[in-house]
């Protein structure tokens, strides 16, 4: 389950900002009923305008702030290549997390790609060494350093890696990274190896509604690196802060009450960066004056795709099924998260109960519990906002076919990604 908070312990969410959130998708509605038009539903639509503008939005946030800075869009928070490659012209690298994702990211033209993850396999490992320019490997464990370092004996190559520290260590958590209190002997390891030249740090959380986890770990950062030898210390060319900052919108769930929903609120980007900037100038600089680097994936993406499906079936008043199901976000997502469906066809600001269903051939195939519009008929046209992080990545083919990808540039210039 992808959902930060699934106990609904957040406050209610009012109908004002709902209805503040769907304006500008009802208002454009002339452009996304166009776009169906001509190349049919179900369909995601991706706004690379929209894109440009966040990644903006997040790299002045955090480079105003901080004299030395890098960002590293995660792929995996949308893995759909043309997104990468826009993100790439703006000034982006690229995080990989597998030997599919890097091969895209090379494919694709990326000279700045850093590879995190467990367990990375030996040919994943042999495909970034042929890239040492490239790549910089963030290195898991220190059985990974030795297989690592195998591969670049065979090849008489040196390669780039920093090493992840888990911030963790509880539940299922603990698979990630090397615990703080066992950098030194993890360094001086990695060190002993050769082959590997040790250029930083990595930690990540995940699901940052706010960032006090974040600064927590930064000032705990600070403490282990005080207490390391100047020889460590003058090794360090970057820290990297991770990602899973969360959009300000904040997260959205379904309450017990019909048309009752939960909001946890997220914190904007601003007080992230001043947050984060802060923590980072009073423990980490002081120590070593070193890159930082940044990985947000669902904050730069979540705004930026939209899924268009069509009623294909009235069955009742109060339950419609559509022509696309649950296969094209990849799970039941909508039996717990709450994103408000808009009928572009017959728009309206007030929101109607009903079971708005999918096509596929099981009960929790759910898109929502209700619209917002005047009425909804067969042949209508809806809008699923803002659901570009962690939905199409996990697309998957089953039952039905996965939609195709209209891109929406401006207004009056659209099209279609080659399947």
């Amino acid at each position: 389950m992808l959902t930060a908070n699934t106990q609904n312990t957040g406050s209610l969410l009012s109908r004002e900002k709902v209805v503040e959130f769907i304006t500008p998708y009802v208002k454009n509605k002339g452009v996304y009923l166009d776009i169906a038009k001509q190349f049919g539903s179900p369909l995601y639509i991706l706004e690379t305008d929209v894109l440009a503008r966040k990644a903006a939005q997040f790299r002045a946030a955090f480079s105003h702030r901080l004299p030395d800075t890098a960002f590293f869009y995660a792929m995996k928070s949308n893995n759909l290549p043309h997104l990468s490659g826009h993100l790439l012209k703006h000034g982006f690298g690229l995080d990989v997390s597998s030997g599919v994702e890097l091969s895209v990211a090379l494919e694709l033209g990326a000279s700045s790609i850093i590879f995190s993850g467990p367990g990375k396999t030996t040919q994943e490992l042999e495909l970034a060494a042929r890239h040492p320019d490239r790549v910089v490997i963030l290195l898991d464990s220190i059985g990974e350093a030795k297989r690592l370092a195998t591969v670049l004996e065979e090849k008489q190559t040196r390669m780039p890696v920093g090493l992840r520290l888990n911030n963790n260590p509880e539940g299922l958590w603990r698979k990630f990274g090397v615990l703080p209190e066992n950098l030194l002997s993890a360094f001086k390891e990695i060190q002993a190896l050769g082959q590997l030249d040790f250029h930083g740090l990595q930690f990540h959380s995940s699901w940052n509604l706010n960032p006090d986890r974040q600064t927590a770990f930064i000032t705990k950062l600070g403490e282990i690196l005080s207490g390391m030898p100047k020889q460590f210390l003058d090794t360090i060319q970057f820290i990297d802060i991770g990602g899973g900052y969360w959009p300000a919108q904040g997260e959205w769930l379904l309450s017990d009450v019909p048309q009752n929903y939960i909001i946890d609120p997220g914190s904007s980007i601003d007080l992230f960066a001043k947050e984060l900037s802060t923590a980072i100038k009073k423990h980490i600089l002081p120590l070593t004056q070193c890159r930082i680097c940044f990985e947000p994936g669902r904050w730069i993406c979540n705004e930026v795709m939209h899924i268009l499906i069509q009623v294909v079936d009235c069955k009742e008043k109060d339950l419609i099924i559509t022509d696309a199901g649950g296969n094209t976000v990849g799970w039941e997502r909508y039996e717990t998260d709450y994103c408000p469906v808009i009928n572009l066809t017959r728009p309206g600001l007030s929101e109607k109960r009903c079971h708005i269903l999918g096509s596929l051939c099981t009960p929790h195939d759910v898109w929502g519990y209700a619209y917002f519009g005047s009425d909804i008929k067969e042949n209508d046209l809806l809008m699923i906002p803002a659901q570009g992080a962690y939905t199409y990545s996990l697309r998957q083919q089953f039952i039905k076919p996965i939609p195709r990808v209209a891109v929406k540039e401006s207004r009056n210039r659209y099209f279609l990604l080659p399947s």
